[in-house]
């Protein structure tokens, strides 16, 4: 949860522009956007060895690229 608590003469547009940089930071939009529509476990499982696929050949492209040089 954030807490902000308004500073004196601080303007309310002052105050809001804090509080969304803290719910930024904390990952909330990232979770409510991630949480707005149902997703099957299926869907999820198929999602996440896709992105661990994507991190690994990334890594081997990245790894290519440095050997090839030297």
């Amino acid at each position: 949860m954030v807490n902000i608590k308004v500073r004196e003469g601080e303007s309310i547009e002052e105050a809001i522009r804090r509080f969304k940089r803290e719910c930024e930071k904390n990952g909330i939009m990232q979770e409510i956007k991630k949480r707005e529509f149902y997703k099957a476990p299926s869907v999820l499982k198929k999602e996440k060895l896709a992105e661990i696929k994507r991190k690994i050949r990334r890594k081997m492209l990245k790894d290519n690229k440095r050997f090839k040089t030297a």
